[in-house]
């Protein structure tokens, strides 16, 4: 019997689009402005920001087309990297997703959701500890790259963070068909909510004129400022993660109907829908606040600024609410499509081998049980914000790895059934991999700190791989 044959392909392709667009949207656009104009100073710089991160993202979602149509299998990235680089790479991949992409993700978008909860639930809060603190302090590597400091231990945001968590691992043990609806549900709520904010961005007007002139930076800040070009390459660690998360479907294809239709078309619609509302939002946040008021917002929370400078303090609470139901939308995207990739590992024979059966949903039950709880260890620790740094330069690295094995296998193999090719092929793909590796050469210069760490994480991975093969 094989690996796929207990799953039941029940997700279409508006199930499809609607995990993607929810995977997506999570916190990310209404926050990561403020950082963004404090490296680029200026309105166009940050639509331009957007423009390239949209531009990668869509090039990219296309180019997993290809590799979708060829291997329409559950486990999705990880698949298409053990079979194009073979079963090291792909463990590596799989390693780091489940040590720090997938799960750190998942813990920081959920204690995001208990901090917005504060806004209306005061008890809520990070400064809230439920048991004592333990404090690590920072730990100097080199001059450039710090460990800590970390502050471990249990807050109520955390624990509202770890509640949710439980709660959707639980409910995604009933079925696809059921975490599908869920999905739906939020992402539709989601879609409209930033919508609306795009839509009052654009049209209406605030209290108080904007003030279009470019952000300056105090004297400490303007010692570190960047030239353009290698601001707008560095700023996209903020953006292009903002967007990340959109190759979730490929992890579920075993329960997808006409897979190799179905998750290419979805990639398209899904990522230009959401790269879309992102670069409009955005525009609208230029016009409503204005560059140093984005750059000044509390806590970086802009799209809760955009819409009280119109609304008023109601306004604020209102996006709040719209807030909490986006990243309770993106929490369950992510814990519906990460288990998948943990089952196609167990049954290579590289993961937990519980973790390569299904329940009797024809779902992989082991598999969510795990991640739960790696993901809420991660929670407690406080530390998966660093961690997320850490893999930044890591995630891009086996995204352009991905995108490089639509052009080997196109050489190596050309002959093989592609019932979807990449538009405009090998220019997409290339450019896509310029405006990648240009990214991550800045980092690897610029921001040291978001590079080697990562690296490390992942070839931690090596000995592990040896080990579970023995």
């Amino acid at each position: 019997m094989s690996l796929e044959s207990g799953y039941r392909r029940t997700v279409g392709l508006f199930d499809a689009t609607m995990l993607i667009a929810g995977s997506m949207i999570g916190s990310g656009v209404f926050i990561v402005a403020a950082d963004m104009i404090k490296d680029g100073h200026s309105g166009p710089f940050l639509l331009l920001a957007w423009a390239l991160t949209g531009v990668l993202t869509i090039f990219a979602a296309l180019s997993y087309g290809e590799l979708a149509g060829i291997y329409p299998h559950a486990g999705g990235q990880y698949t298409y990297l053990r079979e194009i680089y073979g079963p090291l790479t792909g463990f590596l991949y799989g390693w780091t997703f489940f040590a720090v992409i997938e799960c750190g993700t998942i813990a920081a978008v959920a204690v995001g959701f208990g901090k917005y909860l504060g806004t209306f639930i005061p008890w809520v809060s990070e400064s809230n500890w439920l048991l004592p603190a333990l404090h690590v302090p920072a730990i100097p590597i080199t001059q450039t790259i710090v460990l800590g400091p970390y502050n471990l231990g249990l807050t109520s945001a955390r624990l509202s963070g770890i509640a949710i968590v439980l709660l959707l691992s639980f409910v995604n043990r009933f079925g696809v068909k059921l975490g599908s609806r869920i999905q739906n549900v939020f992402t539709i709520a989601k879609i409209g909510s930033l919508l609306a904010l795009v839509l009052a961005g654009i049209f209406l007007k605030p209290s108080v004129p904007a003030d279009p002139a470019p952000f300056v930076p105090s004297a400490t800040e303007a010692l570190t400022s960047l030239p353009f070009l290698i601001a707008l390459l560095v700023t996209q660690t903020n953006s292009l993660f903002s967007a990340d998360a959109w190759n979730s479907i490929t992890f579920i294809a075993g329960e997808v109907k006409e897979p190799r239709r179905t998750i290419p078309l979805s990639l398209l619609i899904g990522t230009g829908l959401v790269c879309s509302l992102y670069f409009l939002a955005n525009f609208g946040y230029l016009r409503v606040l204005g560059p140093n008021a984005i750059a000044a917002a509390p806590n970086g929370r802009v799209g809760s600024a955009a819409v009280q400078a119109i609304f008023g303090t109601v306004g604020g609470k209102v996006m709040a609410g719209a807030i909490l139901v986006s990243m309770f939308g993106c929490v369950n995207g992510l814990v519906l499509a990460g288990a998948r990739v943990y089952h196609t590992m167990a049954g290579d024979g590289v993961f937990i081998a519980k973790a390569g059966g299904l329940n009797q949903h024809g779902v992989p039950g082991f598999s969510l049980a795990i991640q739960a709880v790696w993901t809420c260890l991660l929670t407690m620790s406080g530390s998966y914000g660093q961690l997320l740094d850490y893999v930044v330069f890591a995630a891009l690295l086996f995204y352009v790895l991905t995108v490089l094995g639509v052009i080997i296998l196109r050489v190596r193999q050309p002959d093989l059934e592609r019932p979807v090719k990449v538009f405009a092929y090998p220019l997409l793909p290339a450019l896509y991999l310029a405006g990648a590796l240009a990214i991550m050469a800045a980092l690897l210069i610029y921001k040291p700190a978001f590079t080697w760490p990562g690296l490390v994480i992942v070839a931690s991975g090596v000995p592990i791989y040896y080990l579970s093969k023995r």
